[in-house]
């Protein structure tokens, strides 16, 4: 599943979670069919199903429990030894079960379970559910991951209970019907208004990888090696799912090789939801995803736009590998289907487009899901290991996170570097072939890999997901003679200082390639083993510095010594690959988060980069700027700050302009967008807010007219001191909005404006009807994100909580939590404490101790480094263009 929404202005995780209570069933039976009928009723808002369940009674029993929520079963029975007997049905609400229980034993051996019950569509994106397209047309979907199939089906609902599926569906006749596998027939009735499909009994799977979705649909179709694809949307938008079929194409052929095995699933059909709750659902032979994250005008889009769909169907068609055919026993090994998928995700795209770069957005792209997203998350002392035990649907829900996603891709990238691309593909290929249509643990997949490789990977690997956190290597160099000691030691990194520098054992087992200038060339650097607390290796001749991260693989961060930082900086550009430098440029920020190093020492290394123009690098440093600019700089320092950016982005700009270029790639139409929203947001230059003021003006003209991303730029630029007169234009766009991605440019930049009136009407929209559940709490995570709103907003949640919690449920107020994690303030960290301390989210309880150690870490930040980095400016005042930097 790909858990992240597309957001202008940030990515928040937004799903749905069941009332807690204990998850595990009895291990009692094992199914090994669904036979099951399902009548939806869309005007209703209800369903009628019949199923039957073929198991396997592990001993002779007089009850049988199944998962159920929300379903009311009429009628029950289990046949065995060639009799029936009617069940009477106990319900346990809090933990989502039903109770069959029959007169006589049961024996052991063969069942099978009959039941007829009803259920609702639900307004809560999760189980069956009800949406409603942009047409206004209902519709019927599902979302079963992790613990929602219950809400369809009683069932086995855990993945290790895998079981073929026999689906029929009877439907308004002017329904499309989809599901898992192939239709075998569609006929009329029963009555004039219905047809009832029946599909392909499907492979073994698990229950929340059951599929199935009932509406108004049309589609684009083509195929690969003999697989049919089709990309389903609601009518009138078919046209926007062409670049998803062609990359469907191409990736699914990539896959077929990558693994060695062909697509297991006979075809695969992609439908694109205007409701729905996770960004998409790797659904066997059935992906669903929201619109946004499927849909663009492939005339007029963005790169970002392009990525985001490319990315999200090939994170879920890796799935289709690594999840479907293999899965994990149970959720504590979520980690291993989705960070499997988020570690492949770039592979094929980089095949298809390679001057995408898409590997460097592993690195440094989705806040959430990239390394340098998951390294922030795994520097507080409230992260988690990768393998989290979880019992109850909300501890489940809580592992769909950043280290689930991000870390483990990232630990997977660096296994990958040490064992070297064509072993670590081995060893997935084999364990793929020795569990397929099973289910596997962690120990299954390394101990592979060890045996496949013949490196100690089942030594290295539970060092990195059996623990929380993330190592930091101090590097300390000695020339002598004509070779240079580096000393190595390693120790947990933390924001905290007192937790940084206080006792800690912990140990992990670390492959390390360092590098030289003389080596600069070898991107792949000498690879050492790193398995005790401290160790020195050996490099040839006397270089001025040693970089810890040759290749940018490895998942710990680099601790330098002052003189290294500054020889780096000068030759940064020249002896450094892209994903290096991005590398370099977190760890040194991260010695200034823990005072290390002052923030002038980063300031100097930005220095070294005014050659750079590489978007993914020059995007972090615009990150870290930005970050400088709301906490760090003082009002008495804002101007030299604002000069001493105009000087140094100046040359880039003169060379890129805003005005794009003939045959330019897409990734400098990136640069400039995020060129422009440094210059006008941070720098504050004149010409470039007046750029944007025009650029504004014309994109509201016509749309096509400006490229899209530099369009977002120039709205959130424009915002911040716009109008009514803007706001309602922003307003009109998002009813009249052809294409989600303009949808979503209208939409969060209403969260920009920095009148406070303006915002209070945002925040009223956002819980207004006009805005759809699923993007209600980003947009108001989006105002709380802007610096001027973010005490209205704080506001504002507290005394609407019960509507916001309604509209959310559980879960998804969570990127309310999330979102309050941006405040540096004490006062409104004790206000933060007090508020969720008495409205507790059972589903967010980490999160809400990842937010408090934000808040309290930045605090601290800003009193070491503000005055720091005022010492640096006046040091550094004369040395810089002040002039515009808008050409």
């Amino acid at each position: 599943m790909k858990n992240s929404l597309i957001l202008l202005v940030g990515i928040f995780l937004i799903t749905m979670a069941s009332i807690a209570g204990a998850q595990r069933l009895p291990l009692s039976a094992t199914p090994e069919n669904y036979n099951m009928t399902l009548t939806p009723d869309l005007k209703k808002a209800s369903f009628a199903g019949e199923e039957t369940i073929k198991v396997k009674l592990l001993k002779s029993a007089s009850q049988i429990i199944l998962n159920s929520a929300d379903i009311e079963i009429q009628d029950a029975s289990v046949a065995s030894g060639g009799a029936s007997q009617t069940a009477t049905v106990s319900y346990d609400k809090e933990n989502q079960t039903a109770t069959l229980t029959v007169q006589n034993p049961l024996a052991a051996g063969p069942a099978a379970i009959h039941l007829k019950y009803t259920g609702i569509l639900n307004d809560q994106l999760r189980g069956f559910y009800l949406g409603t397209d942009s047409n206004g047309h209902k519709y019927a979907a599902t979302q079963f991951e992790s613990t929602d199939a219950r809400r369809a089906f009683p069932s086995f609902d855990e993945p290790a209970y895998k079981a073929t599926f026999d689906i029929t569906i009877i439907a308004d006749k002017a329904h499309t019907v989809i599901a898992n596998t192939k239709p075998i027939s569609d006929t009329p009735g029963p009555g004039p208004d219905k047809h009832t499909v029946r599909f392909a009994t499907s492979s073994k799977m698990s229950s929340y990888l059951a599929a199935f979705v009932v509406g108004e649909f049309e589609y684009v179709e083509g195929s690969v090696d003999g697989i049919p694809i089709r990309i389903y949307s609601t009518p009138g938008k078919k046209q926007l799912g062409t670049f998803a079929l062609e990359a469907t194409e191409n990736f699914l052929r990539y896959f077929d090789h990558y693994f060695g095995i062909k697509y297991p699933y006979g075809k695969l059909d992609i439908v694109g939801l205007a409701d729905f709750s996770a960004g998409a659902m790797e659904n066997v032979g059935l992906i669903t995803s929201r619109e946004s994250m499927l849909q663009l005008d492939d005339k007029n889009t963005s790169l970002g736009q392009r990525k985001t769909v490319a990315i999200t169907l090939s994170h879920e068609i890796a799935h289709q590998w690594f999840g479907d055919l293999v899965t994990m026993e149970w959720w504590d090994d979520v980690w291993l289907n989705e960070g499997f998928a988020t570690w492949m995700e770039g592979k094929p795209a980089d095949d298809w487009k390679p001057a995408w770069n898409a590997g460097l957005d592993e690195v440094n792209g989705d806040p959430i899901l990239s390394t340098l997203g998951a390294l922030n998350v795994d520097s507080l002392a409230s992260t988690r290991s990768i393998h989290q035990p979880a019992d109850t649907p909300d501890q489940i829900q809580e592992l769909f996170d950043g280290i689930a996603y991000g870390k483990t891709a990232a630990v997977l990238r660096m296994l990958e570097g040490y064992l070297g691309p064509e072993t670590f593909r081995a060893g997935v290929n084999q364990y793929l072939k020795e569990h397929a249509n099973g289910n596997a643990t962690a120990d299954d997949f390394w101990i592979t890999l060890a045996r496949v490789s013949k490196k100690p990977v089942d030594k290295i690997m539970p060092t990195f997901v059996k623990q929380a956190g993330v190592p930091l290597l101090t590097i300390k160099e000695e020339c002598t003679g004509k070779n240079t000691t580096v000393s190595v030691s390693q120790q947990r990194y933390f924001y905290d200082r007192d937790a940084l520098n206080g006792a800690n054992d912990q140990l992990w087992q670390i492959p390390i390639c360092m590098k030289t200038p003389q080596t600069a060339s070898n991107t792949a650097g000498k690879c050492e083993l790193l398995t005790k607390k401290e160790d020195t290796f050996t490099v040839p001749g006397c270089p001025a510095w040693v970089l810890a991260n040759a290749g940018g693989n490895g998942y710990y961060r680099s601790g330098y010594q002052p003189e290294v930082v500054h020889a780096l900086a000068k030759n940064v550009e020249t002896s450094l690959t892209p994903v290096e430098r991005i590398i370099l440029l977190s760890d040194t920020w991260a010695a200034v988060r823990v005072g290390r190093q002052p923030v002038g020492d980063y300031l100097t290394l930005a220095e070294g980069l005014q050659s750079e123009r590489h978007d993914a690098v020059l995007g972090l440093l615009f990150t870290e700027l930005s970050f400088i600019d709301r906490y760090l700089v003082s009002e008495n320092d804002r101007v030299a700050f604002q000069s001493w950016v105009r000087g140094l982005l100046t040359p880039i700009v003169k060379e890129v302009g805003w005005t794009p270029k003939q045959g330019e790639s897409e990734s400098q139409a990136s640069l400039r967008a995020n060129l422009l929203q440094v210059l006008g947001g941070v720098a504050r230059d004149p010409e470039a807010i007046a750029e944007a003021r025009k650029l504004t003006d014309q994109w509201l003209q016509n749309p096509a007219s400006v490229e899209n991303a530099l369009a977002a730029s120039a709205l959130a630029i424009t915002s911040q001191n716009g109008d009514s007169v803007l706001y309602d234009q922003l307003l009109a766009g998002i009813k009249n909005a052809k294409t989600p991605e303009l949808y979503y440019s209208y939409l969060f930049a209403l969260a920009g404006f920095n009148d406070p009136k303006l915002q209070q009407r945002t925040l009223d929209y956002a819980l207004s009807p006009d805005v759809r559940s699923q993007d209600t709490l980003g947009l108001l995570a989006a105002v709380m994100g802007n610096p001027t709103g973010e005490k209205l907003t704080w506001d504002f949640v507290r005394s609407h909580w019960p509507e916001i919690e309604k509209v959310g449920g559980a879960f998804a107020s969570a990127a309310v939590v999330t979102a309050a994690g941006r405040f540096c303030d004490a006062d409104m960290r004790d206000q933060v404490n007090d508020f969720f301390s008495a409205h507790k989210i059972a589903a967010a309880e980490r999160t809400f101790k990842q937010t408090m150690e934000r808040i309290n870490t930045c605090v601290s930040l800003k009193s070491e480094q503000s005055p720091q980095l005022a010492t640096w400016l006046e040091g550094h005042s004369g040395g810089t263009a002040t002039g515009s930097s808008a050409r």
